[in-house]
């Protein structure tokens, strides 16, 4: 019984600290879209480089992420989880995406080239478009993994789907 007693009291301990943590702006970040690692939310400006938290918008390109466990479930609409991706594209930008990958403002982003399958050999969407960003919208990528579900796939999202920008305390 004294083994169940402390075992159940590291474990609320663990839950409470959480708690309090994720209430505190704490978020963790699992995925080599943005580096892995501890984040806080903060009240910084949304500028390109910036990475975020976001919730995707309802729509059938998330929908099929969140059947293939691209991004999980949450509380965002639609049942999505949220994402973290770093801001490459703002107002004016010019954004072309194409086979060879993502240009901003002519320059070809690296690690940007699409994949045509993902791991499980399923294709991925083939999302080709050309458009100067406008007031409300910007381009979220990974800057660090080619592999990242990210604006290649489902272009830019609105500013009103970012929950804060987020800045990282400890990463690996």
């Amino acid at each position: 019984m004294k083994r169940f007693t402390v075992s159940f009291g590291v474990m609320m301990s663990v839950f409470i600290v959480c708690g309090l943590a994720y209430a505190a702006g704490v978020r963790l970040n699992t995925t080599p879209s943005i580096p892995v690692g501890v984040y806080r939310l903060t009240n910084d400006s949304i500028v390109k480089g910036a990475y975020v938290l976001f919730c995707p918008p309802p729509a059938a390109v998330f929908d099929m992420a969140k059947t293939r466990g691209y991004l999980g479930a949450g509380f965002c609409p639609g049942g999505y989880g949220h994402l973290m991706k770093k801001i490459l594209a703002v107002q004016d930008d010019v954004v072309a995406i194409g086979t060879d990958g993502v240009r901003v403002n002519g320059q070809l982003l690296p690690l940007s080239a699409p994949i045509k399958f993902d791991g499980g050999g399923r294709p991925l969407p083939d999302y080709k478009a050309s458009w100067a960003l406008g007031r409300s919208e910007v381009l979220v990528m990974s800057d660090s993994n080619s592999g990242s579900f990210d604006g290649r796939y489902f272009g830019p999202i609105q500013r009103s789907q970012i929950e804060s920008v987020i800045r990282p305390v400890f990463t690996w």
